[in-house]
Order: C-alpha cells, then structure tokens, then sequence
C-alpha cells in the first residue's frame, strides 16, 4: 500500500465513524424512551445514568475516531 491509499483509507474510516457517531446521536435524540426501556430490561439504569453512559461512550467514540483516523490522516496528509 502506497501513502495515498493508507490517507484514503483514513479517510474513509472518519466520514465512516462519523456516520456512526451521528446515527447513535440521532436514535439516542428521537428514540431515547424506547432505548431507556429496551436496555431497562437487561439492566436497572436510571434515566439520568443511562443518559450519562450514552453521553460518555459518545465522547469516548468521538476522540478515538480523532487520535486513530482523523491524526493519522492529517499527519500523512502533511508529510505527504
């Protein structure tokens, strides 16, 4: 693999993540009663700590996309 496939791939895998990132935004916005009481059958969360799991495993997500694809691509990206 070449510089310009790897920059490509990085690419490809943050417009990916983020695609991700922003349907579980969205599902979590319009379908949060629904998600609260389907993972309320596994689990006995209260509203305001399944909110906070939610809200962290988002901003967890989102700097893993920047350090391992966002960085990465434009780091080759520059020295390319």
């Amino acid at each position: 693999m070449n510089i310009e496939s790897i920059r490509d791939l990085l690419l490809w895998c943050t417009v990916i993540n983020y695609g991700v990132l922003l349907v579980w935004a969205l599902l979590f916005t319009a379908a949060h009663e629904w998600m609260h009481q389907l993972h309320g059958r596994w689990f006995r969360l209260p509203v305001e700590r399944f909110d906070a799991i939610h809200y962290a495993g988002m901003a967890v997500y989102k700097i893993v996309i920047l350090v391992f694809n966002l960085v990465p691509y434009i780091a080759l990206h520059i020295a390319g």
